[in-house]
């Protein structure tokens, strides 16, 4: 997925004409005279006179060359370039890493001071059930999560919202299948189970698959999102990964999992604002969320009862429910990272109460930022910018609704991207103490037991794990630079993570559901598994499915517009 930096227009349709004639404008050859056949520019270009109105109340056009002064090309400069983010916005961004690493900091020097294993990975199981049930959301609500739901319910329409089914249909599952049996283990690295059923081959084939998995994701995660800010807002891509992932280090790496939950909270609520405010903005311009509602009715976007057996289709009820079922408790049943967040609380009874709070919270994130392709849907939907080629990617439609409706109000296009940053914190912060958990306790503890003849020491092994956290986190932000050489590699690395949860399921839940399962069975069902699924995604193009219809007729009267000024521009007087 290559996308390129491109110049965002203004939102209305004048200042979109008024920056394409600046362009000609600013490289014409030498002006000529004037001549008395003249034509008014502010008939041409209304919004451009309205904005310089303080400065020149009328700028002259003639009917050949034009004069145009410093003023007006200064003017028409700052127009061109108002789509970018202030200082404010920069404020804004600047204030949430700055609580999140303060996060850090405070944990680092309360409680135990994360001076063991216990309290750096399970907070020494203290924490309440509200932050744990908030990061159990967040975990895996990524800035590509957030950017690409909202961009399929634009293009698509509705139909993914049926996936919130599955969350119901796997909360229960969740919280009286496999809670149990983690609790009863009290381990802090999920595959541990894995040794105690079946054998140390098989926990080592499973924290393997999903070391390298993670890692991936946690590289994705942190430049999809950047790409797409810089693409829209001018924020550089490359001080984007550098900041945001130190930050993400310097907290998870001090703070540990308590720092993590914390911010995950912060983070969470900037989430929801994000969503919240591009929901506001377009019923505020459209007349209300029933208009929203109308014009995306209009555009065939609402689809919800698609029932179909053929899976060729992109998404219909069952693909949505069993398929969404299974990625549910791939995630939030024996997952690593949701496993340990559940760890952290007292007892089994209270994880149980954090993820049923898990489950409306969720569902209100992912409703909510469906509706908002809906509602970025209302502002484009007689002109939209894949068409127009203003954007390349669905990654950038947030980003570029944001710049394009809030642009000239200080501060909210600050809000959106602390939102989106936010949303990758939260997920890196989840992968990088997750992956220390189970380097540590996989790998480094057994091998350092079986060569020295004895464990770490309480002290060393929180030291190593300090020191895997940041280590993970510097190989994310490397992972985050070599995306951008990966091309269509990085939509692989995504689908990978999809297809290595359902092999890991299936081993987990044989695991615990029969007697007779042997070590070497569940290893070859595996990996018969992750062969299947890796031939079905990457053995056979399969054609795109079909978009949902889109125009551009409502930009045909800025083409009108520009071609008659042109016409006035590049015509010699007689």
């Amino acid at each position: 997925m290559k996308m390129y930096l491109t110049m965002i227009f203004s939102s209305t349709i004048g200042k979109v004409s008024d920056i394409l004639i600046f362009n000609l404008l600013l490289y014409s050859p030498k002006p000529r005279k004037i001549s008395d056949n003249r034509v008014s520019f502010c008939d041409q270009l209304p919004s451009f006179c309205e904005a310089t109105s303080r400065r020149r109340p009328f700028v002259w056009l003639s009917n050949s060359h034009n004069i145009i002064t410093t003023n007006v090309i200064t003017t028409l400069d700052k127009m061109a370039e108002i789509n970018t983010l202030g200082w404010v916005d920069y404020l804004i961004i600047a204030i949430m890493l700055c609580i999140s690493a303060g996060i850090g900091v405070y944990y680092r020097f309360s409680g135990g001071r994360q001076k063991t294993m216990e309290e750096y990975f399970v907070a020494s199981r203290s924490m309440s059930i509200v932050p744990v049930a908030v990061a159990l959301v967040v975990s895996f609500m990524s800035a590509v999560t957030l950017l690409g739901v909202s961009a399929e319910n634009y293009t698509y329409g509705t139909q993914f919202v049926v996936i919130n089914l599955s969350y119901l249909l796997g909360t229960p599952i969740v919280c009286y299948g496999f809670l149990p049996v983690f609790f009863k283990l009290q381990a802090t690295s999920a595959y541990e189970y894995l040794e105690k059923r079946f054998g140390i081959r098989a926990r080592m084939m499973a924290s393997f698959v999903y070391w390298i998995q993670l890692l991936l994701y946690s590289g994705v995660v942190l430049y999809a999102p950047s790409l797409a800010l810089e693409a829209t807002t001018g924020i550089s891509k490359t001080a984007s990964i550098i900041i945001i992932g130190l930050v993400c280090a310097f907290y998870s790496t001090i703070g540990g999992i308590k720092a993590v939950l914390i911010t995950d909270v912060f983070q969470g609520l900037l989430m929801f604002v994000a969503v919240f405010l591009i929901i506001g903005i377009a019923a505020n311009d459209v007349g209300g969320l029933g208009q929203i509602w109308e014009i995306a009715k209009q555009g065939q976007r609402l689809e919800f009862d698609r029932i179909d057996l053929d899976p060729t289709v992109r998404h219909t009820w069952w693909s949505l429910t069993l398929g969404g079922l299974c990625t549910f408790l791939s995630l939030y049943g024996v997952n690593q990272v949701q496993i340990q967040r559940m760890l952290t609380v007292k007892n089994m009874k209270a994880a149980q109460r954090a993820m049923w709070l898990s489950w409306p919270i969720l569902s209100l994130l992912s409703i909510t930022t469906c509706f908002s392709g809906l509602a970025i849907y209302s502002k484009y939907h007689n002109c939209d910018p894949f068409l127009k080629k203003r954007i390349t990617s669905s990654d950038m439609l947030m980003p570029l609704y944001v710049m394009d409706t809030m642009s000239n109000i200080p501060g909210l296009p600050g809000i959106f991207a602390a939102g989106i940053f936010s949303a990758g914190l939260s997920s890196i912060s989840a992968a990088q103490n997750s992956l220390a958990a189970v380097t540590l306790e996989d790998y480094m503890k057994p091998l350092y037991k079986k060569c020295v003849g004895h464990e770490f020491s309480p002290t060393k092994s929180a030291f190593m794990a300090k020191v895997l956290a940041f280590t993970f986190g510097i190989i994310s932000i490397a992972l985050a630079f070599l995306a951008q050489f990966l091309g269509g590699l990085l939509q692989a690395s995504l689908t990978i993570f999809g297809v290595v949860g359902g092999p890991l399921l299936g081993v987990f839940t044989l695991g615990m559901g029969t007697e007779s399962a042997t070590e070497s069975g569940a290893i070859i069902g595996a990996l018969t598994a992750f062969s299947f699924l890796f031939w079905i995604v990457f053995g056979q193009p399969r054609p795109m499915p079909p978009k949902l219809p889109t125009s551009i007729e409502g930009c045909d009267n800025v083409a009108n517009i520009t071609m008659s000024v042109l016409q006035n521009v590049t015509s010699f007087s007689k």
